[in-house]
């Protein structure tokens, strides 16, 4: 084992000391420009990679396959929702954000609302879920580490803390995109090499989709027609598009790599490009799921006492059919390591400076901070960041798995921040009352529903598995000769799971609130989506005021505003907005039809 560790940190230090290469011996961020967007070095292929990465993230390559494992194939289907949102994006968000020459994403609210209660709405929105699914990320690898090498939890979440403190004070978005491509990469090498081993181990290739499928692991187009279900194909697909628009359009770590490109169509590209690129590696990473099935579909290591919680089974895997590959498993774990990492950096990062631009900046005491002290205090509250999400990590483990708790924690806070925006660039009379008031409102139905929902049974059984094939050849010799120590000693217990297994869901007659509280979580983004839109537009049509409700029409979804201009009745009066440094988004230019007041710019 010696040798493993040896390769486990000789990696960890590596992937850290190449993206900071250029802080030691390059040229620095002396800019706070320089820090957000990359110095403009970054090349499309490497962005491309990033924001897979960023997509997807290390959980998946942990909580995906335990998924199929025990609960099946019904969470793949959010695939659909993924592919959809990207054309969405590219063609809806991405035209308007050009244009605005902007720093944080949520600035654009604050133009087109004038209104700084929103915009801080927004970004608040966004920093809770960026730090809640932080939370998720950096403990994933723990729950490896805790399986493999009996790491303590706490341990491993401390570890990952300081070396992701040290790099945001070092790097920015360069080195931060740097490490994604190195770990995209290690990553797809090692899910390739699980593939090939569960071939080997189940003496067949066809076993991998033959064994799933005569244990119902894979099945698709499922159409319930039950919004309680926990997943089935419409929740997978309208649940993931919201989350997945609001995570894409909405979200400033993936704004801020679009707009650190050069031009439209190097986004556009990009964009588009990473559609075949996700598709590749969502099924690759179910395959390793399939892989790992496949092979211990008669002897079930949880089941068997060998693991604690259906996560550690990618783990389990490794360690158990890479016993004679030295150093693999070293690399597994680094791997993990250094994906929470990097993802706990470039996150880490982007809700720093939201902090920074709209909390922060606005205050007279920080008015007129020099550029050079704005770039120490980003990197200053992200290094506060990182100690919350150490916090917020240790209380993860009480969830039922890192896909759960990732897709709850996304669900129930994407659809206010997701609601906003659409009502900002698809809604011509929208006002700055409206869309406080929806954010609100959509933010209380949500968390009403949300909290309610962890009070009541919702149940989700865990899919049956058996240790009827389990024998004294089931697992290497390497699990025989730990499991009295390493796993023996891991936290936690499997009786909670042995619960699940042996729960015999029924279906219950459940009164108000109840049956409102059991809606599968996937809905929660279109429900906040909905009230916010449905609440904002009231209230605007409401309290409308086009004199001091009057804003730059390129705030405005460009086919929107031709429609608005259409439409029967007085046309809505604009106002030039002097702040907006306009973007060439084709290569001719992009002219914008429609006079604007020559009134100045309303100031609040």
């Amino acid at each position: 084992m010696i040798g493993e560790y040896v390769t486990f940190v000789v990696f960890v230090v590596t992937t850290v000391l190449i993206p900071l290469w250029g802080r030691f011996f390059g040229s620095k961020e002396k800019t706070k420009a320089e820090y957000v967007f990359g110095m403009g070095t970054i090349s499309v292929g490497a962005m491309m990679l990033s924001i897979a990465r960023g997509t997807l993230g290390v959980r998946s390559l942990i909580g995906y396959p335990s998924e199929l494992f025990y609960r099946g194939s019904a969470m793949w289907e959010t695939l659909y929702g993924m592919v959809t949102a990207y054309p969405i994006v590219c063609y809806v968000f991405i035209p308007v954000y050009f244009n605005l020459g902007i720093t944080s994403v949520y600035q654009y609210l604050d133009l087109r609302f004038n209104s700084r209660l929103v915009r801080c709405l927004a970004s608040g929105t966004y920093v809770v879920r960026a730090l809640l699914n932080l939370g998720v990320t950096l403990y994933t690898p723990a729950v490896a580490l805790n399986t493999v090498a009996g790491v303590p939890h706490w341990a491993s979440l401390l570890l990952i803390t300081v070396i992701t403190i040290s790099f945001i004070l070092l790097g920015g978005l360069k080195a931060a995109i740097t490490a994604d491509v190195i770990q995209g990469i290690t990553m797809i090498v090692i899910m390739i090499a699980i593939i090939a081993q569960s071939m080997f181990s189940a003496w067949s290739v066809e076993k991998i989709l033959t064994v799933p499928i005569e244990q119902d692991r894979l099945t698709f187009f499922n159409f319930t027609g039950d919004f309680t279900v926990r997943v089935d194909t419409t929740s997978a697909w309208l649940g993931q598009l919201f989350m997945s628009l609001s995570i894409f359009g909405c979200q400033q770590s993936f704004v801020q790599r679009y707009l650190s490109m050069g031009s439209f169509q190097e986004i556009q590209h990009t964009l588009m490009i990473n559609i075949p690129i996700i598709i590749i590696l969502f099924t690759l990473v179910w395959t390793v799921g399939m892989g790992i099935f496949s092979v211990y579909a008669e002897c079930d290591p949880l089941m068997a006492g060998f693991i604690n919680k259906i996560d550690e089974i990618v783990g389990f895997f490794v360690q158990d059919k890479f016993s004679y590959l030295p150093g693999f498993l070293g690399l597994f774990m680094g791997s993990l390591l250094n994906g929470a990492l990097t993802l706990n950096v470039s996150n880490i990062n982007a809700a720093a400076i939201v902090t920074w631009e709209d909390f922060l900046a606005p205050l007279p005491y920080f008015k007129d901070t020099r550029d050079k002290k704005q770039l120490h205090m980003i990197r200053l509250i992200g290094a506060v960041y990182g100690v919350i999400v150490l916090g917020i990590a240790f209380s993860v483990g009480f969830l039922s798995g890192v896909i759960e708790g990732s897709m709850l924690m996304t669900s129930a806070t994407s659809g206010p921040l997701l609601g906003v925006f659409l009502l900002a660039m698809l809604v011509p009379v929208a006002n700055w009352k409206g869309a406080a008031s929806g954010m609100i409102i959509s933010h209380m139905v949500t968390l009403w529903i949300t909290f309610g929902g962890l009070t009541i049974d919702k149940e989700t059984p865990l899919l049956p598995t058996s240790v009827e094939g389990c024998s004294n050849e089931s697992f290497s010799n390497r699990i025989g000769q730990l499991s009295d120590t390493w796993f023996a000693s891991s936290v936690g217990t499997t009786d909670g799971f042995q619960d699940v297994f042996n729960h015999n869901g029924t279906n219950q007659s459940r009164q108000f609130p109840e049956n409102i509280y059991a809606i599968s979580y996937m809905y929660y983004s279109l429900i906040g989506t909905f009230i916010t839109m449905m609440v904002g537009t009231m209230v605007s049509v409401l309290t409308d005021n086009p004199e001091e409700d009057a804003y730059d029409q390129r705030l405005l979804f460009s086919p929107v505003y031709e429609l608005s201009r259409a439409w029967p009745g007085e046309e809505r009066h604009y106002v030039y907005n002097p702040k907006i440094k306009a973007k060439s988004i084709e290569k001719s230019g992009t002219e914008f039809n429609g006079a604007y007041s020559e009134k100045p710019e309303r100031k609040v």
